[in-house]
């Protein structure tokens, strides 16, 4: 096919019914850019020779030098399927683990995917990924099992064997979705249970339980992956050929005389062919038969792959040549290397883009067909439903469905990410070639000047010339342009047109209110919150490397959007109407987890960093970019190889200035555990013979009369001035409970938002799933904290830290202290009534404790990391007379009339509560004379208060056994046999610790996998792949955190401690290694000696 022209794809882009939006899927290494690039090559845009080695879509350098994939890059193509012309929309996605959030931008914008699977390797942990985020995002997969050549050619397989093989990699994805499928109709059919519950309430009569999942009726045939529904594609992308059972069910009904759909149905399967009855008959497996598939397909591949690659047979590959009807050139057929030759006859016979590109027309949905419940989940943001959105929202689902190009339809766009591109690649910059007449006219121009210049001294038109280059030098200014990567969900995009920019909390509710009627972008924005205007400067069609420049873009098409730089970010929803919702937050994948503090290397060149960082930021979808409170710049990344990525475009093309990058930040978390049994000999504590008490921690000075330690680990604190006493024990959470508030924290985070405005007074709407959501989650605590000392702890629950969600908690053990409860919305729609009554029974200074534990849940003692899995219970809480009594002279002071205050009192009404936000002490007061502040708000004692709560956290936490908790990567390797020792030997000198390893069947590959501290983790992949020879390569994936078993402070007190670690201990203290590194850093003080024996160096001429 030739080259498609401009006008031909803007004539395309009109009928959404043959657009098809895809993006290709894989594991790293599987061949996907190898694919896009027969593709592509299909189209005319590379040569056909070249797809495969070009990698056209692998625009960056450092891309084609790593040969992986970093970003994803879309391109349209033109493909004539029968009578029907279509507009392929293809985006090209990494695969390496790092980059999985581009994949999420990708996948946002397509209706289907091909998934690619090494035949060789098969499912890997990042194809189940990448088939979980098309699964997520409601898209339709087809699959192409790619290099077969390679079981031919490195396996060495027969076709017999090669059938079973396929088979295996076939059932192995069809388990992962059907793993996907399963979750869902069972979350499906618990909600039908909640609501028939709900409906039924409590109906007497016997309950008849029924057992049955739910699976038995759910319809799953059209979900997996089967060659006989044509959404396989078997492949080999580097050798250009590829077939669907279609493509020889064809053929063979013309030459055999048998029905097409019969070889449908039988070329896969346990079919064989009966040649004297001549019918096709079942049961190929257990008469020892060859299955239609091998005898007819796969043996005619692999006879020709052994004529032209293996034996080189000349008269053979000429009848093969003929019988064929393909016709090769001479230069082929004489080349050196027969994969050449092989190639030009497998991409004329069998070419894999008509295989792929006619899989992708039939089987992938257009932009019409889009279903109504992915729609509805686009739409609903957060802790909404959808039928509780405003009505006119509702029925923008109608302009999505119908996904209409006609002029009074909303116009809907969701900005996937924002990318870079040199100001020079942009069509409007780029040189466009000359006329004739321009031509003679520049000729002219030439002449003219060589003779001025001949006229003219030399000397003296020396210095203008250079003149005249600086100027010209000089013009540039801006070097990188933003582009939006976005797609058009209805209406019809204009160049200049104005839209509203939605932000992720925008609520068109709000709005809409705010807003008069018939409100459109072009007129001036009164000030609702998360919403700008803004106008689309220049459209472009994305076309891999080029931008193509269009006037307009119709509904259901990928394209770029210029001139948003400053009012997008990363990604955004805009719209014509003011109504529409912003689209639900993309699903990354892989954390951001590796740190590093980035300087320039010229302090005089720092605004020139902050700048690139800035726009650094905007360029990639998972970097971000923080200033700390130490001052350091930070950048966070996904993985070493982000990393890397991130700090060459800060060099090249953001800052372009030299930068110096820290070695990695590692995060680590501080906690307690329960007291130990036995000590580091394993000896049972307490029956051994202490020899010398060596550690004893020294109590500050400053904390020595307010501060007391009970034996049991209670501490008590007064602050400075006398006025309050608190008394607070630290207990270690179970692992489940920390774990489970780790997963939920963006519910807790919601909770504390109801919570924030139930104490303000207001009414939040939330959704029904949300309330469900928050009684699981306390019925969950409630399971999980049995026994006698967690007795009603989760009805006594303060509140949650660090910032109001983490995974702490702090407890109200006070006696005669009902306060309410952070379950408190759960409540509210059963007593109304007396909610007004109790629900603000809150003392003063409340929110000091609540304060204090925040901080001292934030930075921990050890090493000023967040604290993880503490419980923080407060057992006394009293407030001297003076306290109050001060607090009512400086009310006097302030012409404030006011009872003497004997004991704080507690308050029962609804606007004493102080917000959650600020430091409230005297509510009541301030309710009272509202003109006049309350003096003691931000006063002595809810300060002093806040620091108390703080000292006496910190000194409960170190009354309890203390211990470091270190992040952890998942990591898979897939290896051989010969190099797994190694592999096993660089995990070890990583304190990596092997979960399980087993072997891949069909295969001499080991899959190993295992779990490794970040900390360790650089330089982890480079040293196994120089370790192994390339053969094995790990994928490392952020998992857990875990607590690591030895004790920083531990020393040797018992005289089996000191046989066994000798008197100094000075054998690798793993945890004190971590901790002082991270002291260090923080510029905290290490305890350590720099000399341990000093003595005088005495050099060789003193020694003579």
């Amino acid at each position: 096919m030739g080259h498609t022209s401009l006008d031909k794809i803007i004539a395309l882009q009109r009928n959404p019914a043959n657009i098809r939006n895809l993006c290709i899927l894989a594991h790293v290494d599987h061949g996907k850019t190898t694919l896009a690039d027969c593709l592509v090559a299909s189209n005319g845009i590379i040569s056909g020779r070249l797809a495969g080695k070009l990698r056209y879509l692998d625009s960056r350098e450092d891309e084609q030098i790593r040969g992986i994939t970093m970003k994803s890059s879309a391109i349209s193509l033109h493909y004539r399927n029968g009578d029907q012309e279509y507009l392929l929309n293809l985006i090209d996605s990494p695969g390496h683990v790092d980059f999985s959030s581009e994949v999420s931008t990708a996948v946002r914008l397509c209706d289907g995917a091909i998934v690619v699977v090494d035949a060789v390797e098969g499912v890997c942990p990042q194809t189940q990924v990448v088939l979980r985020q098309a699964w997520l995002e409601n898209i339709r997969p087809v699959l192409v099992i790619n290099k077969i050549d390679r079981l031919i050619m490195e396996l060495k397989l027969t076709s017999q064997e090669a059938y079973t093989h396929l088979q295996k990699i076939l059932e192995q994805v069809n388990a992962v979705t059907g793993t996907l499928f399963t979750s869902k109709v069972l979350e499906e059919r618990a909600e039908k249970e909640k609501i028939e519950e709900r409906e039924s309430g409590t109906l007497s009569g016997d309950q008849v339980y029924d057992w049955s999942a739910g699976l038995e009726e759910a319809d799953d045939s059209h979900l997996y992956f089967s060659p006989d529904q044509g959404n396989v594609v078997f492949a080999s992308a580097i050798d250009g050929w590829g077939f669907s059972i279609q493509q020889f069910a064809h053929i063979y009904s013309q030459r055999m005389g048998i029905k097409t759909e019969v070889l449908l149905k039988t070329l896969w399967g346990d079919f064989y062919l009966n040649a004297k009855a001549k019918k096709i008959m079942k049961g190929a497996q257990a008469k020892g038969k060859k299955p239609l598939f091998v005898q007819l397909v796969l043996d005619n591949i692999w006879s020709l792959y052994d004529a032209v690659v293996t034996r080189r047979d000349k008269e053979k590959v000429e009848k093969v040549v003929t019988s064929l009807g393909v016709k090769v050139m001479a230069r082929d057929s004489r080349h050196s290397d027969p994969k050449v030759l092989l190639s030009a006859i497998c991409s004329q016979w069998l070419p894999v883009s008509q295989a792929v590109l006619s899989m992708v027309c039939e089987k992938l949905p257009s932009p019409l067909d889009m279903t109504a419940e992915r729609v509805e989940k686009l739409m609903s943001v957060g802790a909404r439903r959808f039928d509780t959105l405003p009505q006119q929202t509702q029925e923008l689902k109608r302009a999505f469905l119908q996904c209409s190009s006609s002029e009074n339809v909303p116009v809907i766009i969701f900005v996937s990410k924002m990318f870079a591109v040199d100001t020079k690649a942009l069509p409007q910059n780029r040189q466009r070639p000359l006329t004739q007449e321009e031509i003679a006219q520049r000729r002219e121009l030439a002449k003219q000047r060589h003779a001025d210049r001949m006229a003219a001294d030399q000397r003296a038109t020396q210095p203008n010339k250079e003149k005249y280059l600086t100027l010209k030098d000089s013009k540039p200014a801006e070097e990188e342009t933003f582009i939006a990567f976005a797609r058009v969900y209805s209406g019809v995009v204009k160049k200049g047109q104005r839209v509203f920019v939605l932000g992720p909390k925008y609520d068109p509710a709000q709005a809409l209110n705010m807003l008069p009627e018939k409100y459109s972008a072009s007129d001036c924005v009164p000030e609702v919150p998360h919403l700008s205007c803004c106008s689309m400067e220049s459209i472009y069609l994305l076309m891999g490397r080029e931008l193509e420049e269009l006037e307009e873009v119709p509904a259901g098409n990928v394209l770029g959007v210029g001139g948003l730089e400053e009012y997008v970010l990363k990604s955004a929803t805009l719209s014509t109407s003011p109504a529409c919702p912003p689209f639900t937050p993309l699903n990354f994948e892989a954390t951001a987890i590796v740190r590093v503090a980035i300087e320039p290397k010229h302090p005089s060149e720092m605004p020139k960093l902050v700048r690139g960082m800035r726009l650094l930021n905007q360029a990639d979808p998972c970097a971000e970019v923080l200033i700390q409170e130490t001052g350091e710049h930070v950048l966070v990344t996904a993985g070493e190889v982000h990393l890397q990525r991130c700090l060459d475009d800060l060099r090249d093309r953001f800052a372009k200035i030299e930068i110096s990058a820290s070695k990695p930040i590692i995060p680590f978390r501080e906690t307690v555990i329960r007291p130990p049994k036995v000590d580091m000999v394993n000896e049972e504590l307490g029956k051994q013979h202490k020899v010398a008490i060596i550690h004893q921690v020294s109590q500050p000075q400053s904390h020595i009369n307010t501060l007391h330690v009970d034996p049991s680990g209670l501490v008590t604190l007064t602050t400075p001035n006398r006025l309050a006493t608190v008394s607070v024990r630290a207990i270690p959470l179970p692992q489940e409970v920390t774990r489970l508030l780790e997963i939920s924290s963006e519910l807790i985070r919601t909770l504390e938002q109801v919570n924030m405005s139930l104490r303000e007074g207001k009414n939040l709407d939330i959704s029904l799933s949300t309330v469900e959501a928050i009684t699981e989650l306390k019925g969950q605590l409630e399971s999980l904290l049995q026994g006698r000392k967690w007795r009603n702890t989760v009805e006594r629950i303060w509140a949650f830290g660090p910032r109001r969600y983490g995974p702490n908690i702090l407890l109200n053990s006070v006696e005669g202290y009902q306060r309410p409860s952070v379950w408190q919305c759960l409540s509210r729609g059963d007593k109304v009534g007396e909610a007004g009554a109790q629900a603000t029974v809150l003392r003063d200074f409340d929110n000091s404790i609540v304060s204090g534990f925040q901080l001292a849940t934030l930075s921990g003692p050890m090493c000023e990391e967040p604290l993880m899995g503490v419980c923080f219970s407060i057992e006394r809480w009293d407030i001297q007379s003076s306290a109050a009594s001060q607090k009512q002279d400086s009310m006097e002071k302030d012409s404030i009339s006011n009872e003497a205050v004997v004991e704080i009192k507690v308050e029962g009404s609804s606007e004493t509560t102080p917000q959650a936000g600020g430091i409230a002490s005297g509510p009541s007061q301030a309710r009272r004379r509202p003109d006049v502040s309350s003096a003691d708000c931000y006063g002595p004692v809810s300060g002093q208060l806040i620091a108390a709560m703080k000292e006496a956290c910190r000194h409960a936490f170190q009354a309890q056994p203390q211990r470091l908790m270190a992040a952890m990567y998942t990591c898979e390797i897939m290896a051989t046999a010969e190099v797994l020792g190694r592999v096993y030997g660089v995990l070890g000198k990583r304190e990596g610790r092997v979960l399980h390893e087993e072997m891949k069947e069909g295969t001499d590959m080991f899959i190993i996998k295992a779990v490794l501290p970040v900390a360790e983790s650089f330089g982890f992949a480079d040293e196994i792949r120089k370790r192994t020879s390339g053969l094995a390569s790990p994928q490392l994936v952020f998992s857990h955190w875990e607590v690591i078993s030895s004790d920083p402070y531990w020393v040797p007190t018992t005289e089996e401690e000191y046989l066994h670690f000798g008197e100094k201990a000075d054998s690798a203290n793993q945890a004190l290694k971590y901790m002082n590194a991270v002291r260090r850093r923080k510029g905290l003080y290490v305890e350590e000696k720099i000399v341990e024996h000093a003595e005088k160096q005495r050099t060789l001429s003193k020694n003579k």
